[in-house]
């Protein structure tokens, strides 16, 4: 255990900044494209999305059955909510990507935007062929590596990122080892958590150092984005 005295964690008391505000139920593409002011280009590869997610879950299970009809506030806003907390970030490591939350509608959204690059991560044979179809329909600027995250770490073959994400995978204390690789001087973490987030990150806080701000979700209320910078074990 780490001792005490290593233990550095800064709080900024801006943490319900604005913008901040939950956002209306978003039901489909129309309220889509007004909550993020996205092209109708992007609002079309999302339905794409929508419509191959909706095909592949009767023979994976990719999420669970009873947010389908909730797709697009559920898990396209949840995850578009992050773009706007690092906007000129180029290399983005999405953990555990499994259906493809946050990851890929993060690229879908920069899919015009020549420089950024979204390396989704997951072990899952059939959730990475899911992954790979859905990339290569909408020509959204990511690249699926397969493998446990220890090991595509230890592999090389990503290199530092300016923000890892997740969303779902294992508590806070968990999730920075997991990302620690991947986390240089400037590294942003997103990490998409609910009602126990400050929890996480006290329990986080016993093991890592880390500057921190928490985050309320726009489409939760319970909700928490989580932000890591500068994180040292």
């Amino acid at each position: 255990m780490a001792r005490p005295s290593k233990i550095s964690i800064a709080t900024n008391a801006d943490g319900n900044k604005s913008g901040t505000d939950l956002l209306p139920p978003i039901r489909g593409p129309d309220d889509f494209a007004r909550a993020f002011a996205v092209p109708r280009e992007t609002v079309d590869k999302l339905a794409l999305y929508a419509e191959l997610l909706t095909t592949w879950q009767r023979a994976v299970n990719l999420v669970a059955p009873s947010t389908l009809d909730q797709i697009w506030h559920r898990h396209f806003a949840d995850s578009a909510q992050l773009l706007p907390r690092a906007p000129d970030a180029e290399v983005w490591v999405d953990l555990g990507s499994g259906a493809g939350f946050p990851g890929v509608v993060i690229a879908i959204l920069a899919t015009n935007q020549d420089n950024r690059i979204v390396h989704l991560i997951e072990s899952n044979g059939r959730k990475c062929a899911f992954l790979s179809e859905v990339i290569r329909r909408t020509q959204a600027p990511a690249v699926v590596h397969e493998g446990r995250i220890e090991d595509i770490a230890r592999g090389g073959r990503i290199g530092l990122a300016d923000v890892v994400t997740a969303r779902a995978l294992a508590p806070l204390k968990s999730l920075l080892g997991l990302s620690c690789a991947f986390f240089g001087e400037n590294t942003l973490g997103l990490f998409l958590k609910g009602r126990d987030a400050e929890q996480e990150i006290r329990e986080a806080g016993r093991r890592w150092r880390f500057e921190y701000e928490c985050v309320p979700s726009r489409t939760s209320g319970e909700g928490r984005i989580v932000e890591i910078r500068k994180l040292i074990s």
